[in-house]
């Protein structure tokens, strides 16, 4: 297992749209992996295969236990061609990105999803979320598209950048920041 470098805004990887995976083998089960050690050395609770330099569709979440609420648990996803099939509601609220660190901006997005991917062992699965989970996973989903938050950001006014010694400060920011 490694941690693997995170490419960042201006490469142009970041833009491209990711490839379809055909077959689940070792090899992206070891990108999986890796990908999960690099998100846990970033501290984000989110990563797709694109901005690791991997166009393929492939994603992880991983949201600590207690993270909004004190009651929730730990949500920990490996999803493989996920898409978005049914979407409602509305939400804004801040986001960031760990190919764009330090920046941060509101976000409209869906306040439910229900996502169809498959798993490692090649199994369909359904998730239904909402609010944040709901906001992580179309974050995500939009990477594999070449769609960065920025791009979904509709006052730009509300996009700021967050040095470091003030997301110490202000750890709720600062983690959904890492998403």
């Amino acid at each position: 297992m490694a941690v693997l470098t995170i490419i960042t805004e201006g490469d142009p990887r970041l833009r491209q749209k990711a490839v379809r995976v055909k077959s689940i083998d070792e090899g992206l089960r070891r990108l999986a992996r890796d990908m999960w050690d690099t998100l846990q050395a970033a501290n984000g609770v989110g990563l797709a295969a694109p901005q690791v330099g991997v166009l393929r569709r492939l994603i992880i979440v991983g949201i600590p236990a207690g993270f909004e609420h004190e009651d929730d648990p730990e949500i920990r996803l490996t999803l493989v061609n996920p898409e978005i099939v049914k979407a409602s509601g509305r939400q804004v609220g801040p986001e960031g990105c760990l190919s764009i660190p330090g920046w941060v901006g509101d976000v409209p997005r869906s306040m439910n999803v229900t996502v169809k991917a498959r798993d490692l062992d090649d199994r369909e699965v359904r998730i239904k979320a909402s609010g944040f989970l709901a906001r992580v996973l179309q974050h995500e989903i939009d990477h594999l598209d070449g769609i960065l938050f920025v791009d979904r950001v509709e006052d730009r006014s509300t996009l700021r950048y967050v040095p470091e010694d003030e997301e110490a400060e202000a750890p709720e920011i600062a983690a959904r920041a890492a998403e």
